[in-house]
């Protein structure tokens, strides 16, 4: 049981947490100045130390270094005593294990950082059997140019060892860079160690730098953290050198693990700045879900494709407004774009969908024009339409279109004569859809909220809260797109109101926020259910770790869930993954919006 480490903010795999000592520190951190060692067993034998919340005490232990044989390990292995002051144990990726500290340094750090393969798996070994709610620890390999990526890929605490080492050895540290002292005419740093002039400068100097660097870099990337930016920082900052962009690229690849730890959505915008970008959780979870769960059910349009543009939602767009006079609901409008893919109107707020900004230059990448085609492809072998109605311009858009108009078994037409907003195109799409039906603003607005059922629940979720096309059992209410959803039955709601109100559409994140009538709406159909399994009490505000008995695996932070226990029924968003819930025992598991006694 984790009691002096908590997690207070994940992004992705990486978090900022606190270690209650008397002096609170937040991580990621350099542990050093509150670390206690109680010493090696290798040397002889050690007293439990009494502890106490000054400090993070190192239980005695024995180091095993990389590639050291099981049997050894083994035959070596350590009781680690319970103890009830601020602790951490020693382990090795291996065979790390849950011993009831609140920290874990991994012994053979030294073996597998500067290696990117080596390094990803030794990581997501280690957290795959440690705790959720401890911190984890790698020793002897931090510097200024490497931390970001450490705690990108999970890691808490960190020492200045090394560091400090290389300074004595001449290596004088920056973020993204190490320099032999003596090729430096001046200091390219403004700290107290290095306010001296150049000649002046000593190695014990540089060790100082060194370790001042370091603290500054864990201070950016912590504030990273907060903001829910830190890979957009780290994908500049891994390039700086060779393992580190590998051993980005090599997580990037370990879809799920990122995926599990990576938030459903958030306050930061994506910043399309790299290739890279089409890597990333939320694009990749994106285009999955849209390919795999979303469901067209404008069935009497053609699709029509039109580009994306700068302004979010697109809708209120001048292009899109255009685009919009010249459809006339005669078209389900879909909008291309990378690095999303593609963007049904209904899910044009859902997260990231608003929440991104690419670089514009009119050049798509090989990589761009690969991704986006395949996930048209998908999306048109998933979804029925009569025609394909293309109003995409040359560059990039066109060569997309005709890849998949190859591959797919629905006509093309294109529109666009030279740009998409000119009146000659804009006539060409109207004419294009001459004689089409036109579907209701009713028709919209529930496909709208089916559509966001279906992306955060689950294939066929829509249909089975809200009724089918044709047979709708919800009324909506509210101006697009602070949409309300209510039960289409007078008798169940307050004099005045169209029924019981089910769900909200949240419209900063493009989300549903269920009430305690949709809740069980869902618990009791064939959704799939999201649902946090509780100890027998009535939670007021939050849901605390300790409290859940279970959760279900598939929950992500953000997601809507149900929460039930012997005495309440409730409905709220997740604050922690469902195997973070499970296994933590601190921290707030869920945020409750609504509660019943049972």
């Amino acid at each position: 049981m984790t009691d002096y480490f908590e997690v207070h903010e994940r992004d992705g795999a990486a978090r900022l947490g606190e270690v209650r000592l008397a002096d609170p520190v937040t991580t990621p951190a350099l542990a050093d100045p509150f670390l206690d060692d109680a010493g090696s067993l290798w040397a002889g034998d050690r007293e439990v130390p009494d502890g106490d919340e000054d400090a993070l005490t190192v239980l005695p232990h024995r180091s095993f270094p990389a590639g050291t044989r099981d049997e050894v390990r083994e035959s070596f292995a350590v009781e680690h005593p319970d103890a009830d002051f601020p602790s951490a144990a020693v382990v090795d990726s291996r065979s790390a294990r849950d011993l009831g500290a609140d920290a874990y340094l991994l012994s053979d750090a030294q073996g597998f950082v500067g290696h990117g393969e080596a390094f990803r798996d030794a990581v997501v070994r280690a957290k795959e059997t440690l705790p959720p709610d401890a911190a984890l620890g790698l020793s002897g390999v931090a510097t200024p140019r490497n931390v970001a990526v450490l705690a990108y890929a999970g890691v808490d605490l960190v020492d200045a060892t090394l560091a400090r080492t290389k300074g004595t050895q001449g290596m004088y540290l920056t973020a993204d860079a190490e320099h032999f002292l003596e090729d430096l005419d001046e200091l390219p740093c403004a700290c107290p160690a290095c306010a001296k002039p150049r000649d002046e400068f000593t190695r014990a100097d540089c060790a100082d730098h060194n370790v001042n660097a370091l603290r500054a870099e864990l201070r950016r990337v912590r504030e990273r953290i907060r903001s829910g930016r830190l890979r957009d920082y780290v994908e500049g900052q891994a390039r700086h050198e060779g393992w580190l962009t590998a051993a980005f690229r090599e997580f990037d690849d370990q879809w799920g693990y990122l995926e599990e730890r990576t938030p459903l959505m958030r306050d930061a915008e994506v910043t399309a700045a790299s290739a890279e970008t089409l890597d990333r959780v939320e694009i990749r979870r994106f285009a999955d879900r849209v390919t795999s769960r979303y469901r067209n059910r404008f069935s009497d349009q053609p699709l029509v494709l039109v580009p994306c543009s700068a302004t979010k939602p697109y809708s209120d767009s001048q292009s899109h407004r255009q685009f919009h006079d010249a459809i006339k609901w005669r078209g389900h409008t879909v909008s291309m774009t990378s690095p999303i893919g593609v963007v049904p109107q209904e899910l044009e707020t859902t997260y990231p969908a608003q929440h991104y900004d690419s670089v514009v230059t009119g050049d798509w990448s090989e990589d761009e024009i690969e991704f986006v085609a395949e996930v048209l492809r998908r999306y048109l072998e998933r979804n029925d339409y009569s025609r394909v109605v293309a109003h995409v311009p040359e560059d990039g858009y066109r060569e997309i279109c005709e890849r998949v108009e190859g591959a797919v078994d629905v006509p093309f037409e294109y529109t666009c004569v030279d740009h998409p907003t000119t009146d000659e195109s804009l006539g060409e799409l109207n004419a294009a859809l001459q004689g089409e039906p036109a579907y209701s603003k009713r028709e919209r607005e529930h496909n709208t909220v089916r559509a966001l059922a279906d992306y955060l629940l689950g294939d066929g979720a829509g249909d089975d809260l809200f009724g089918g096309p044709g047979e709708s059992d919800v009324r909506t209410t509210g101006r697009y797109p602070k949409l309300q959803v209510w039960g289409d039955d007078p008798d169940a709601g307050r004099e005045g109101e169209p029924g019981e109100q089910l769900a909200t559409m949240v419209p900063q994140y493009g989300t549903l926020s269920f009430t305690l009538a949709g809740a069980r709406r869902w618990v009791e159909g064939d959704a799939p259910t999201k649902r946090v399994e509780i100890d027998s009490f009535v939670p007021h505000g939050s849901v605390l770790a300790p409290g859940v008995v279970d959760a279900a695996d598939e929950i992500r932070v953000g997601d809507e869930v149900v929460i039930e226990g012997p005495k309440a029924f409730a409905v709220g968003r997740a604050a922690m993954s469902g195997p973070e819930m499970a296994g933590a025992t601190r921290g707030v598991a869920v945020e409750v919006r609504h509660a019943d006694e049972k």
